[in-house]
């Protein structure tokens, strides 16, 4: 889903998934931006929840175990937390616990946005919780194997229960208070999970965009994003998905082409270096079909330098007159114009500084990660975007054996021990089908990780909600005037099941004589 301080935490939102290709790379520093643009918009308004509300939160360190299954093993590091209890309107009240995923964690995770927009309805108290290994909550030591064998979705479920116990103390929280986590995109699987295995410290969990299946080739992905460039609703259009085709079939002439029309390429396209090796064409076209991607994933959010809409009328030459050349020209633009809003000079599409990037063990306190999530696609998720069925409008590079190289180049791990790493964690966890009780998933259908989510009610107490035509963890987001009726809607029916859910804890609060 992360940069800095976020305002809203769903990329984790936003900062993609994918292997640490240069398609995953670019992604994520789209995400990155993003999360940078509505942080510099709401801090200009002082990160108040109001007019003329200007407090800002806590930030605190809690002391954990490096490893929490191990007793024995006396090492700690320390994981920061945010605290906003500017709603909070007794020690009985609910608490709101915002899980942070595969990046740093900033004030804006209890300010702006869900679950913070919630508190003032519900006097609620508001926390986050930086992922370990994220952020500047990277234990002492480096990142190297020895140290990343203690990153894990287990290790950040486990910190959640030790931290959950440690407010409660810190705070003075009510042992009858409701706990009820929030999060997006892997963190909303780590709130689903939270109440999947800590149903006694958990009351209810709302999990956004959260993709619960892990998944070796997530071909899928780019079914969703085909689906959407043809979708009326957010701008596509059949033409559209067209010329999507045309422009990569385009560029995929001209690199076979070689010599000087193949560098006139890497030029039009802003490559740092030239496209000679098989491998870096392979990482150029996984790049390429991560800025598509990126316009699908992040349609209509705050700070996106492109949506589906804009995309479309640029490959498609905004109605004027066309040709053949138009869809290759719009996507150049579509280039230049996510280039400049990312700051990059150029976009490097070397696959052996791609590879000497992840090998680099010293935590970078202003990235978002890169090594640590590839870690995790590498001994749990998977994730990894493949384009090899004939109906993908892209190119059929990067291939799935090309990203589980990098697994077997980073980190020594065999494609063989990837695949087993997927299936263990859908054992363990359930997949789409988890099992848990009082959790809410809540998923847009634009979005391309939906279909590893639950999108449907598994019960009475499993429910799913689906938004039309919203892109990834926009429901977390910070309202805004131009939000669709669909989102509105959406917002609501979390409110509402949110009433349910703490009705009954108050219910239950009587009950007992509390």
């Amino acid at each position: 889903m992360a940069i800095g301080p976020a305002l809203w935490l769903g990329p984790l939102l936003l900062l993609s998934f994918w292997g640490l290709s240069a398609s995953a790379s670019l992604l994520r520093r789209l995400g990155e931006h993003i999360q940078q643009i509505q942080e510099s918009s709401s801090l200009g308004l002082g990160l108040g929840l109001g007019p003329g509300a200007v407090a800002l939160p806590k930030v605190g360190w809690l002391e954990q175990p490096l490893d929490p299954f191990n007793a024995s093993d006396r090492r700690s590091f320390l994981q920061r937390y945010w605290v906003n209890d500017q709603h909070w309107a007794d020690q009985d009240g609910p608490v709101f616990l915002h899980l942070g995923g595969e990046g740093s964690l900033g004030p804006g995770s209890v300010m702006r946005g869900h679950p913070a927009a919630l508190a003032p309805a519900w006097g609620a108290l508001v926390i986050s919780l930086e992922h370990r290994f994220y952020g500047l909550s990277v234990p002492a030591g480096g990142l190297d194997m020895a140290q990343l064998r203690f990153l894990s979705s287990h290790h950040a479920l486990a910190d959640m229960a030790s931290a959950r116990l440690a407010f409660s103390r810190l705070f003075n929280v009510s042992s009858s208070s409701p706990w009820i986590c929030f999060g997006g995109s892997y963190a909303g699987s780590l709130a689903a999970w939270a109440r999947l295995k800590f149903p006694h410290l958990i009351f209810a969990s709302i999990a956004s965009s959260a993709p619960v299946r892990a998944v070796l080739d997530f071909s899928e992905y780019n079914d969703v994003v085909s689906r959407s460039l043809k979708s009326p609703a957010i701008g596509g259009s059949l033409e559209c998905r067209a010329a999507v085709a045309a422009a990569f079939a385009e560029v995929e002439r001209r690199l076979r082409a070689g010599g000087a029309v193949q560098a006139a390429l890497g030029a039009h396209l802003g490559a740092c270096g030239s496209l000679g090796r098989a491998e870096d064409q392979a990482e150029l076209l996984g790049a390429l079909q991560a800025l598509v991607g990126g316009a699908v994933q992040y349609d209509g959010q705050a700070g996106a330098p492109l949506s589906v809409r804009q995309l479309c009328g640029l490959l498609l030459g905004g109605g004027g007159n066309r040709s053949r050349s138009t869809p290759y020209r719009g996507l150049r633009r579509a280039v230049q114009i996510v280039r400049h809003s990312l700051g990059q000079k150029c976009l490097s599409f070397s696959r052996a500084e791609t590879v000497a990037q992840l090998k680099a063990t010293e935590p970078q306190v202003s990235g978002v990660g890169d090594r640590q999530w590839l870690y995790q696609t590498c001994t749990e998720f998977g994730f990894y975007v493949t384009c090899e069925d004939p109906r993908c409008p892209f190119s059929q590079l990067p291939a799935l054996p090309s990203q589980l190289d990098l697994c077997e180049q980073v980190f020594g791990l065999s494609a063989s021990s990837v695949a087993q790493a997927v299936a263990q964690t859908n054992s363990y966890y359930g997949g789409q089908t988890p099992g848990a009780t009082q959790v809410l998933f809540v998923n847009g259908d634009t979005d391309p990780w939906h279909v590893l989510g639950v999108t449907q009610a598994l019960g009475s107490s499993e429910s799913a909600l689906l938004i039309r035509s919203a892109s990834h963890c926009l429901d977390m987001a910070p309202e805004r005037p131009s939000d669709s009726p669909s989102l509105r809607l959406g917002r609501q029916s979390i409110s509402q099941q949110l009433q349910t859910w703490l009705r009954l804890a108050k219910e239950s609060q009587v009950r007992d004589g509390v």
